[in-house]
């Protein structure tokens, strides 16, 4: 094992730690570390990003060029999102934030060293030749979700898979589609963004595929789509859970032949289009209510990408608002203000539920309202609903629920706010049912969905009784979500 770092108390660190499971190489540059990888030819290599002369990054390439069966894992005290996705681009084996966790670094040495025998078993392993330069940095994050996320785009990038980012609105789901683009081959052909959601649902079909002349009234020309635009290049589709059925249809067929028809047409056009979706909702639950087409949920996912919302990597928010600060700063053409330890600290406690992007708002309504030289506490007031409670994690959800009754619930705003635009989205009212009843009938349908048709298990869940869940089930007509057995 070949340890580079510039840093001797690092090496050192190295050495009393792990030389009684390695024998251990040193070097203190990258040029010394590509000399002796090509000399001494190790299994593994622990390599510094930052260093005088030749960085991590460089020497990683060289390895690669070199010695592609030797394993690399990086580390560096100064993660960004470009030199992490770039480093697994290249081949790194992992990506090591310092200073490091040493049950963990223990654990991803013993992979790395299995993974070299494995190599050395494998007869013309492929090298991984760099692609240019790698695109400007957009995403800010470096908690250990987003580092995930970012090894997943180094992973992917380079090939052509369809990829499914899933995540809540405002986890920048379109930014992670952008840096799959931006690290792929693909990066200097065409780069589209359709909002599913935003176009009608008659008019999305003949945007995305064209239409010929006198398909429907008023298209007197022919009109390329977007796929055929986009030809050689990567399409992003948000908001794919929007998609009406039939167009649904047309792009399995995308997925599955690598061909278009034209609205109006019987002519195929062959194109070669990489496909990125992204949702803010959950696929399974809209293919149970027969929304969204199985077969194409399978083909989209191929790799998923989960988005962590914003309150699960707090570490990121003081990141994220100097980030915001420095940049609406200077839109705004006034001096970057400060922010107080105080308010700082009340951003971190806040739930988020808009996440990344309600940060982004709130710092800009910040910088307008307040021509001070510093944000305080009392500046964020009126912005943040506090105290709130944070909203559940995904494990949280899925948890058993407390047997103790008499805790106070505290609900987040943003989730009341939810509700509300869901009963404004559906005036006039269905005829016989109110708002809460809305509210009820699609809180029973999604305890169904979830316990899979078991009345009881939803009873329990919804904390009601299971001839209570038989009325509503027939008041609402939602007996094919239910087991007649169950």
């Amino acid at each position: 094992m070949l340890i580079v770092d510039d840093e001797p108390d690092v090496i050192y660190s190295f050495r009393r730690l792990f030389e009684r499971d390695y024998d251990m190489i040193e070097a203190t540059s990258g040029e010394e570390a590509v000399r002796l990888v090509e000399s001494l030819d190790p299994d593994v290599v622990v390599m510094d990003v930052r260093m005088k002369g030749m960085d991590g990054i460089e020497a990683l390439r060289r390895i690669r060029q070199t010695s592609p069966r030797t394993v690399v894992v990086l580390m560096t005290a100064y993660g960004t999102t470009q030199s992490t996705i770039e480093a697994i681009r290249l081949g790194a084996f992992d990506y090591i934030l310092k200073p490091f966790d040493v049950t963990q670094m223990r654990n991803v040495l013993a992979k790395a060293s299995r993974a070299a025998m494995d190599m050395r078993r494998t007869v013309g392993y492929p090298t991984q030749q760099a692609s240019g330069e790698p695109a400007e940095e957009e995403i800010i994050g470096l908690s250990g979700p987003m580092q995930e996320v970012y090894k997943l785009v180094g992973r992917v990038a380079e090939s052509d898979l369809p990829v499914l980012i899933v995540g809540e609105s405002g986890t920048g789901k379109e930014l992670v589609a952008r840096a799959i683009y931006q690290h792929s081959q693909r990066k200097n052909k065409p780069f589209l963004a359709i909002n599913c959601a935003a176009i009608p649902e008659a008019l999305l079909e003949s945007e995305l595929f064209g239409y010929e002349r006198g398909a429907f009234t008023g298209a007197s020309v022919p009109k390329p789509g977007k796929f055929e635009i986009c030809d050689g290049g990567t399409i992003f589709l948000d908001e794919i859970g929007e998609m009406p059925l039939a167009t649904q249809k047309k792009l399995l067929r995308v997925l599955e032949t690598g061909e278009i028809e034209k609205v109006g047409s019987t002519r195929s056009i062959q194109v070669d289009v990489r496909i990125i979706a992204a949702t803010n909702q959950d696929l399974e639950t809209l293919i149970a209510h027969n929304a969204f087409r199985p077969d194409l949920y399978y083909r989209l996912r191929v790799v998923e990408i989960r988005m962590p919302p914003l309150r699960e990597r707090k570490e990121d928010i003081a990141p994220l608002v100097d980030y915001f600060l420095t940049r609406i700063s200077r839109q705004l053409g006034r001096e970057k203000p400060e922010i107080s330890k105080e308010a700082l600290e009340a951003l971190e406690n806040y739930s988020w539920p808009g996440n990344v992007r309600e940060l982004e708002n709130l710092i800009k309504n910040c910088l307008v309202r307040i021509p001070t030289s510093i944000i305080r506490a009392s500046d964020l007031s009126n912005l943040l609903t506090v105290p709130v409670a944070p909203l559940p994690t995904r494990q949280e959800r899925e948890a058993p629920a407390p047997q103790e009754r008499d805790k106070p619930m505290v609900y987040d705003q943003g989730t009341i706010r939810a509700l509300f635009d869901m009963i404004l989205a559906a005036q006039p009212l269905p005829e016989g049912l109110d708002a809460f009843d809305l509210i009820e009938q699609e809180l029973l349908k999604l305890a169904l969905v979830h316990c899979h048709g078991n009345k009881s298990r939803a009873a329990r869940l919804l904390g009601i009784s299971r001839n209570t869940v038989r009325k509503r089930v027939e008041k609402y007509g939602l007996a094919d979500l239910t087991d007649d057995e169950a």
